[in-house]
């Protein structure tokens, strides 16, 4: 379903819209500006929205449950009808107390342990994903879009295996990320049939009577002091799993070469310098984190000499604090073997990122595969490259050429 073009913005200061393409193009740069001159920006859009920018304010808000609500994670013209403290998609949209039950139910199956035994099967998505993409150069394409051969496949083939759902169905995963995220409010004008919620309570329904090893059998076996998770528990954690764990994934996959598609010195860095790869990973997740968190404002309060009114978003742009000059040295630069690297690229406070040992190791392994079979490669155009729209930024089209 088309969306209808955004109305243009005029003044990120006061009328800004996260969702708007000029912002996706130049996000970084209106963080800088902003922080400058409006480091708390308000837009009367979403029925009120406020963007801080500052390290210190993301943080505050992102520490302070009581004054700013997880009920609702992603702006829309509507606010969720699921109240806190479970929320639609527990843990994320959890306040306490019920949010450190949820998260400690997640915990077990994404301990750094648990997690280390996905590799062999994150390399072969990579390697398999590469052999298509060398046979098509054989075959004589002098272009590849990256992004959709590549980076959008990694974590949909990784959450559909752990997840136990066809591979096929990747691309009804990237409807549902599209309408949740770049298109926040489109499936509310969706037939019921091609929701998430739909092809999820099927799911969870088949997994009940026909129980496996799989994530979704795990949370239909889980219990809160002896009493099975509800269905709409199961269905709103397995939802989290699929609309942030692929594309917060994908956009740090695809920034990443972005990047090295664009610097010789660091593609040649990574190759010959073996011991620069961990802190390389670490900056592209600073410099290049995907994602903006949300919260709602859950009673009239001031902060920071902002009136923010109850029902309000507060968003809560982590890559804009990675950004902070007052946070980080040359913050605006990329320094691969950066050693002090507290950045903010999986949250801050109770909602840290549960699968952060996921993402590390999906993006730590996509990019050492494909260095190692193509060291090197430039961008086609940068001008074809285009980037996503919403709370989650990373590259949608990234054409890559290769040497001849």
């Amino acid at each position: 379903m088309a969306t209808a073009p955004r109305p243009t913005v005029t003044d990120w200061s006061t009328d800004f819209d996260h969702t708007h393409p000029d912002y996706a193009a130049s996000a970084p740069q209106i963080w800088d500006d902003l922080r400058e001159t409006c480091p708390i920006a308000h837009s009367d859009r979403f029925g009120g929205t406020w963007l801080p920018t500052r390290h210190d304010d993301i943080s505050t808000i992102s520490k302070d449950p009581e004054r700013f609500s997880s009920q609702g994670v992603v702006v829309t013209e509507f606010r969720p009808d699921i109240p806190a403290p479970m929320g639609y998609a527990p843990p994320i949209t959890s306040d306490p107390p019920f949010h450190s039950i949820a998260r400690g139910i997640m915990l077990k199956f994404f301990s750094p342990k648990a997690i280390e035994a996905w590799e062999p099967a994150v390399r072969r998505t990579c390697q398999e994903l590469i052999a298509d993409i060398k046979d098509r150069i054989k075959a004589g394409e002098s272009e590849i879009d990256a992004a959709k051969a590549y980076s959008q496949h990694i974590p949909v083939r990784v959450i559909a295996e752990m997840l136990d759902l066809p591979n096929e169905d990747g691309d009804k995963f990237r409807g549902f990320i599209h309408n949740t995220l770049e298109a926040p409010g489109l499936d509310e004008d969706l037939p019921w049939e091609e929701t998430i919620d739909f092809y999820l309570d099927a799911k969870v329904a088949e997994r009940r009577e026909n129980l496996g090893d799989d994530l979704i059998s795990y949370l239909c076996e889980a219990d809160i002091e002896g009493m099975p998770l509800l269905d709409e528990h199961v269905r709103g954690t397995i939802a989290l799993l699929i609309i942030a764990g692929i594309d917060t994934t994908w956009s740090a996959i695809g920034a990443s070469m972005w990047h090295l598609a664009q610097s010789p010195a660091d593609r040649s860095r990574w190759i010959d310098d073996p011991a620069v790869r961990p802190f390389a990973i670490e900056e592209f997740l600073r410099f290049y984190a995907p994602v903006t968190m949300a919260r709602l404002i859950a009673a009239d309060t001031e902060f920071e000499g902002c009136p923010m009114k109850k029902g309000e978003w507060a968003l809560l742009p982590f890559p804009a604090a990675n950004r902070d000059p007052e946070a980080f040295e040359r913050a605006d630069e990329f320094i691969i073997d950066r050693a002090r690297n507290r950045h903010t690229a999986f949250g801050l406070g109770i909602h840290r990122c549960v699968g952060s040992n996921l993402a590390r190791l999906e993006l730590r392994i996509a990019i050492e595969e494909w260095m190692a079979a193509f060291g090197d490669f430039e961008l086609a155009d940068p001008d074809t490259v285009l980037w996503s729209t919403g709370q989650v930024r990373g590259p949608r089209s990234l054409p890559i050429r290769f040497p001849s």
